[in-house]
């Protein structure tokens, strides 16, 4: 690929906000953070897994070390518009991201195995490694949700409201629709807070103020977690 593969390591803290938390942060971080230049972006996540479901089985143990691959795209995608192929690992409370831009057709070709599409390289051979140390990975969830980015001018913090996140277990294609099960009540969100190192004394104060709390949410774990009758069904025809 022509461009550069984009590597990322912060921690990322998740808050589950009502839609009271929500205007009540919008106003609070006035002066602190801008909302970046995209504005509200629909982004869909393509998850790939085994066919029985080994990586977000193992992720929802919360194990010390756990890693996903999604394939991502801002937007409803085409056949050969641009889209991110991510590998995603936590350890001890630290995330690590490989990102690549490809195309969908692209990235078919490459867990069918029938061809490579990264430089050579570290990451390339992480890539590779992950693909190629499972049995088989297939699109196993589709995750889709409303973004709004924060950033703060200078530094490296970074907030995102992720509103109305979705999901579907079944026709798993990023290039369809952006239609999906609701995980959250009506105006509810997903606030994630990333940083690399400690966060800001300010941002503590709002946080306290709205009464908004630290929790564990993930959007695949949530999805497998109230379909898994369903997938079990799907696993048994499998085997």
């Amino acid at each position: 690929m022509a461009e550069p593969i984009i590597t990322m390591k912060r921690y990322e803290l998740k808050y589950i906000v009502s839609p009271e938390q929500i205007a009540f942060l919008r106003e609070k971080l006035k002066g602190h953070m801008r909302v970046d230049e995209y504005g509200i972006t629909s982004i869909a996540s393509l998850y790939y897994d085994t066919p029985d479901y080994r990586l977000i089985r193992t992720s929802i143990e919360k194990p010390p070390f756990k890693e996903k691959i999604r394939l991502r795209s801002y937007g409803l995608a085409k056949e050969d518009s641009r889209v991110f192929l991510e590998l995603k690992r936590k350890a001890y409370g630290i995330v690590y991201k490989r990102r690549v831009p490809t195309t969908k057709a692209a990235v078919d070709k490459f867990f069918n195995r029938e061809t490579d599409i990264f430089a050579n390289g570290q990451i390339a051979r992480e890539i590779r490694y992950f693909r190629d140390f499972y049995p088989r990975l297939v699109p196993s969830c589709l995750i889709i949700y409303d973004r709004v980015a924060y950033f703060e001018p200078g530094g490296d913090l970074r907030l995102t409201i992720d509103s109305n996140p979705r999901y579907r277990f079944d026709d798993l294609d990023l290039c369809t629709s952006m239609d999906g099960t609701s995980l959250l009540g009506e105006g509810w969100a997903i606030l994630e807070i990333k940083v690399q190192e400690a966060m800001p004394l300010w941002l503590t104060a709002i946080l306290a103020e709205g009464k908004i709390y630290k929790g564990s949410f993930s959007k695949y774990g949530e999805a497998y977690k109230r379909e898994v009758k369903n997938i079990q069904k799907r696993m048994n025809n499998y085997v």
